[in-house]
């Protein structure tokens, strides 16, 4: 411990016990209660087999303060000892947000105004109605002030009596404005690196969560200097604080952060380093990067990106170029995928630092972009299918006319940015974590994706024995080629789907019209090729230029509207009753400052397929916001098992007991319900 500190603890600790002769009139008798105290039970009457709620409040008196579970520099936590009848178990305290209170260079925990501490009662099941229950607390406490501290001894009791745990109105209100006072638990951990005598603190928390004079609290003495300044900056969906490292500093230990003077979080912290890093972060990462590795593996096989790989096969078993210029394409393609990819998830990523609420294909909502995209697989698809052929046309006829590097590169960077229309499994999850991951491992699962996307193509280049096992060229070519059209208008009509989503319905035929106007002139291009005229060209681009300014000026400026299902707030009353009407429902828990519930929102709850498969199986849907907490929703965590959010729960239609859900969902998790 640092001198200057030591000698600090050596003066307020004489003054404690003798005084100054100049603040010997000031000083309390023996008979002054500085901090009066009381015990509270929220009920008089506990059912059987429940947990109950004591409150022990604390009121200091004029100058007077109380400590926090960790008081800080100096001053001694509470104390307390418990005396119980049988079939009765008592938790630990639990404790207000404090306050800090610098004097003299040390930092106190404290709360300089009445505040109660809550402690769980639990009783056994089969207790008789009647039984009574004496309850009693001897505590041990100090009381202090900016020149003195005093220990107190209080003895508080009550009786209560098994009965059916109805609460007072009175009694009610009160303790719900002391559960308000607590700091909710933050579901996700929390991590910390220590460079020299600097201790780096991050922790989850949603971008879009205000904040207002934060401060760390470390429940555990020693890992940080209570007294040290302490620095705060976000970083996307990160909290930072850095501060100067405790002298002993261990690989876990518990925090509250305050967010505001109304609104703490507790955080479990842990370890950065080789250990937990590598054990949950890095974990987190190989998952995201695996996961999207296989999501964009599995896009080969979807309409709008298999007709391209399939021509690029094609392309190899026609030309028979040598192991060289296969390896060189092989790797120009993957080269055109990942780079879209990489650019796709670097705007997202600023998108969403600017305080976008966007996700992964976010250039779908856009409508003037699904109207491009929906051009570009007509013409693919038309070219296909033989209508035309227009090499100076690079969208889509080049997957079959140009070699070289560069119609390889084009080639990738097309597929990938066709593919986004296109959903795969695996994808949802490792982009939905990419989200939320640092910006560098955001990138490499962007990249994972791209890498998928273009590995067959990448073995096939770089695998002789693969290359060799293609079938030979022949007219049946020509046949796989007009096959390959078919998906590529599955795609054009898909995307058309999810413009009507997102336009009204004279914009719509609008946007139909401008795919006829092109395919009317890439059919003209096609007969003046068959025809060997000059500047064939020309109506197919005056078509193009026609379609684009026409449904420009039909679809700009639209938008794709929030997915969000059709929900209530939480109500206890009306849940009830929707159970009685045996009425599926969904209900869940979420709140601002968690940023797991954010995910699984976006992930699997504010999704398209989730909305209509509650709406077609008639689900309610309740809603529980517990970002400034609420005691009626805290009652009903801890009587479901949980401290803190996310909670999600099924009431089947007719089931006499909810199914609870994982705190990490899927995709599909909620419309598999409604199927089962």
């Amino acid at each position: 411990m640092p001198l200057l500190s030591l000698k600090r603890l050596l003066l307020c600790f004489c003054l404690s016990v003798i005084g100054l002769p100049g603040w010997a009139a000031e000083m309390p008798g023996p008979d002054d209660v500085l901090i009066a105290s009381s015990l509270i039970a929220s009920t008089e009457a506990p059912s059987s087999g429940s947990t109950t709620t004591l409150a022990i409040l604390m009121e200091p008196q004029g100058e007077w303060h109380g400590y926090w579970k960790q008081p800080g520099d100096v001053g001694l936590p509470a104390k307390f000892t418990w005396h119980l009848p049988d079939g009765v178990t008592v938790g630990d305290p639990a404790y207000p947000l404090p306050q800090t209170l610098l004097i003299e260079g040390l930092m106190n925990h404290v709360y300089e105004h009445p505040y109660a501490l809550l402690v769980d009662l639990t009783l056994e099941d089969n207790l008789p109605d009647g039984t009574a229950l004496p309850i009693r607390v001897d505590m041990q406490y100090l009381a202090c002030r900016y020149d003195a501290c005093v220990p107190e001894r209080a003895s508080l009791d009550t009786t209560l009596h098994v009965g059916d745990g109805r609460q007072s109105p009175d009694v009610a209100a009160r303790f719900a404005s002391w559960r308000q006072a607590l700091p909710r638990p933050l579901a996700a951990p929390a991590s910390f690196s220590v460079d020299g005598d600097l201790l780096r603190l991050r922790v989850p928390l949603p971008a879009s969560v205000s904040i207002q004079n934060p401060h760390l609290f470390s429940a555990t003495k020693g890992a940080i200097d209570n007294a040290a300044p302490q620095r705060v900056e976000r970083h996307d969906d990160e909290l930072i604080v850095e501060t100067r490292a405790g002298d002993q500093i261990p690989d876990a230990f518990l925090a509250t952060l305050k967010l505001s003077d109304s609104l703490g979080l507790d955080i479990d912290v842990r370890r950065g380093g080789p250990a937990s890093a590598a054990g949950s972060g890095l974990n987190t990462i190989l998952f995201a990067l695996a996961g999207a590795i296989a999501g964009g593996l599995l896009l080969n096989l979807m309409p709008c990106v298999f007709p391209i790989l399939s021509l690029k096969a094609m392309s190899l078993a026609r030309s028979g170029i040598s192991p060289a210029i296969a390896r060189r394409d092989a790797v120009a393609y993957t080269s055109g995928v990942v780079l879209v990819c990489v650019l796709l998830g670097a705007v997202l990523l600023a998108l969403r630092a600017a305080g976008a609420q966007v996700g992964w294909a976010f250039q779908l909502q856009n409508a003037s972009v699904i109207l491009i995209l929906m051009l570009l697989t007509t013409a693919i698809a038309f070219n296909l299918a033989g209508l035309f052929e227009l090499a100076a046309i690079d969208a889509g006829t080049k997957l079959t006319n140009q070699s070289g590097a560069s119609g390889a590169f084009w080639t990738g960077a097309l597929a990938a940015f066709i593919a986004t229309p296109c959903s795969g499994p695996f994808m949802a999850a490792a982009l939905g974590a990419a989200l939320v991951l640092p910006t560098a491992a955001a990138m490499l699962v962007f990249s994972g994706l791209g890498l998928g996307i273009a590995l067959p193509f990448l073995l096939l280049g770089f695998i002789p024995a693969l290359q060799r096992r293609l079938p030979r060229p022949g007219p049946w070519m020509e046949t796989l080629r007009r096959l390959l059209a078919v998906p590529m208008f599955l795609t054009a009509l898909a995307l058309l789907w999810v413009l009507s989503h997102q336009v009204p319905a004279d914009a719509l035929v609008a946007s139909l019209g401008c795919a006829m106007l092109l395919a009317l002139g890439l059919w003209l291009t096609g007969l003046w090729q068959q025809k060997l005229k000059r500047n064939a060209w020309l109506p197919s681009a005056l078509a193009l230029i026609l379609s684009l300014g026409l449904g420009w000026s039909q679809v700009s400026g639209q938008t794709a509207p929030a997915i969000d299902v059709q929900r209530r707030a939480f109500d206890e009353q009306q849940l009830a009753q929707l159970r009685a009407d045996k009425v599926p429902v969904f209900l869940y828990f979420t709140a601002d400052w968690c940023i797991t519930c954010k995910v699984n929102e976006q992930v699997a709850i504010n999704r398209e397929a989730t909305a209509q498969a509650f709406a077609a199986a008639g689900v309610e849907v309740m809603r529980g916001d517990w970002t400034n907490g609420d005691p009626v929703i805290t009652a009903f965590l801890e009587r479901h098992g949980r401290s803190g959010v996310p909670l999600y729960l099924w009431y089947g239609a007719g089931e006499a007991e909810p199914r609870l859900l994982p705190q990490i969902l899927r995709p599909d998790s909620l419309p598999e319900l409604v199927r089962r």
